[in-house]
């Protein structure tokens, strides 16, 4: 009998991890003809529920995370034939698609061609009542890149009466600072809101980079806190001076905000907010705010037509609809390229590609430039249950240049004391050009209209805790859908390296 037991417990132990590994499905869709991945590819996995592969073709999904039980999944990408597959015999890494044979007459809205001004004037018409702009919820998942590059780093020392900050101190500083740096933000997150207001729970997060990146630099800027504290009195007030301006602090607002600094670097509670959820909000506002159809847009393409090219190049499907593809190309006054994809039936944009042609910004005064060189991306939007469009998935990549090449001046004075003001003196030259790429993604899980007092109760974790990972930890995000990462983030693991005050 007690063998029996022991049989019958090790086949259910044996059942319970087939069905636990059986909720996780990892693939990539490839096109079956070209046998090259297809990135922003559709996995349907309920109504109104699904993923997106990133830009390597890959997607996972975990079955736990969805509120109905699903036996199939449905695979859909612009110009492919849907694919539906069951889940049980999902077993290869790879799905295969192929592209699918278009009839032009069931593309067509009516019996008539409508020409390219026709269709741009009608997208015009309908925006409006297209895309969803009353309060909503949504549930999804948001990853950010940074990427920072310091091409150039020259501090040139020029005066100092502390004498323990001299020209050997100013330049292990410049040679500390890290010249490549990589940072990666993720968290799952419910955003509600709409253009005016936002709140923003964040279920969960982590933050992905090399903290032996700071180490060398958090040594000496000790080393500089210790000198700052030894030689300056806390009721002085410092005045920066640069070229014609200057700026005064007072020196215990400076030691406050250190700590600040140090608590934010520590992942350190603040009672009132954070900076990963204040920046996790910010980000995502602007990202929301700044969609082809939203009245400050950058990327006014369809508000301010009058200054583009647009050429219908092609029609094609997704699903069951038909799609007209119609390329943008600037005139004198318009900054993108790109390609629109339009729902021939209701004249929605369901999605959009598109890059600048020209820098967007750029100013260079005394000394301080700054350039904005790239602005990129996809948005693909979804009808909804309310036959309103909502974001379904971002990708959008910001590049921008900055630039000092100006002097530095700071001086100690302090009233309290006999004699003259001025107490200490640190005079510097700074040459500083750096590069930095930003990459953010979205994918929402579900969207839906919420009334306002709903919106008024929904609640904001403003001192949320993310989870600090030195490498990329595959079990970190189990039990959750979220974009795949791609293979750099994969890769990603911080160099383990020994730091050493001096």
């Amino acid at each position: 009998m007690k063998m029996n037991k022991i049989v019958l417990l090790t086949i259910g132990i044996w059942m319970i991890a087939i069905s636990m590994k059986a909720q996780t499905i990892s693939s990539k869709v490839f096109d079956k003809k070209t046998n090259q991945p297809i990135p922003y590819a559709t996995i349907q996995i309920g109504e109104n529920q699904g993923v997106v592969t990133n830009e390597e073709g890959s997607f996972n999904i975990t079955l736990d995370d969805i509120q109905s039980k699903i036996d199939s999944i449905y695979i859909s990408s612009m110009g492919y034939s849907t694919v539906g597959v069951a889940v049980q015999n999902i077993t290869d890494s790879i799905i295969y698609i192929e592209p699918k044979a278009i009839e032009l007459k069931s593309v067509f809205i009516s019996n008539k061609d409508l020409d390219i001004d026709d269709i741009i004037d009608n997208v015009d018409d309908n925006m409006e009542d297209n895309y969803r702009s009353d309060l909503s919820k949504n549930r999804l998942f948001f990853r950010e890149t940074n990427t920072n590059y310091i091409k150039k780093m020259d501090i040139e020392f020029k005066k100092s009466t502390i004498e323990e900050i001299d020209e050997k101190l100013v330049d292990s500083i410049s040679k500390v600072i890290p010249k490549n740096s990589v940072f990666y933000a993720e968290a799952l997150c419910d955003f509600y809101g709409n253009t005016d207001k936002q709140k923003l729970n964040v279920i969960k997060g982590a933050r992905l980079y090399d903290k032996n990146n700071n180490g060398s630099i958090e040594g000496v800027f000790k080393k500089m806190e210790k000198i700052f504290k030894d030689n300056v009195k806390p009721n002085s007030y410092i005045k920066i001076r640069s070229g014609l301006f200057s700026q005064k602090v007072q020196v215990d607002s400076i030691l406050k905000a250190n700590q600040d600094a140090k608590d934010i670097a520590d992942g350190i509670e603040n009672p009132k907010e954070n900076f990963f959820f204040k920046s996790r909000k910010m980000n995502l506002k602007n990202l929301f705010n700044e969609t082809f159809y939203q009245s400050n847009t950058k990327l006014n393409v369809i508000k301010n037509s009058g200054r583009y090219i647009f050429e219908r190049v092609d029609y094609t499907i997704l699903g069951d609809i038909g799609v007209y593809v119609i390329k943008f190309t600037p005139k004198r006054r318009g900054d993108f390229k790109g390609t629109l994809y339009v729902n021939t039936e209701d004249f929605a944009v369901i999605r959009i590609d598109y890059k600048n042609v020209k820098r967007l910004r750029s100013f260079n005064l005394l000394g301080v430039s700054f350039e904005e060189n790239g602005y990129s991306g996809t948005t693909i939007f979804e009808k909804g249950f309310d036959g309103k469009y909502g974001v379904k998935f971002i990708e959008k990549i910001t590049e921008n240049k900055f630039g000092v090449d100006r002097p530095l001046s700071i001086i100690e004075k302090n009233k309290y004391v006999k004699g003259r003001n001025k107490q200490n003196q640190l005079s510097l030259n700074l040459d500083v050009i750096s590069y930095a790429k930003n990459k953010y993604e979205i994918i929402v899980f579900d969207a839906k209209s919420i009334s306002e007092s709903e919106y008024n109760t929904s609640k904001e974790n403003k001192n949320v805790q993310s989870t600090y990972l030195s490498q990329y930890d595959p079990n970190f995000w189990k039990g959750y859908n979220i974009i795949e990462p791609n293979t750099a983030i994969k890769q990603f693991k911080a160099i383990e390296e020994a730091i050493e005050d001096e």
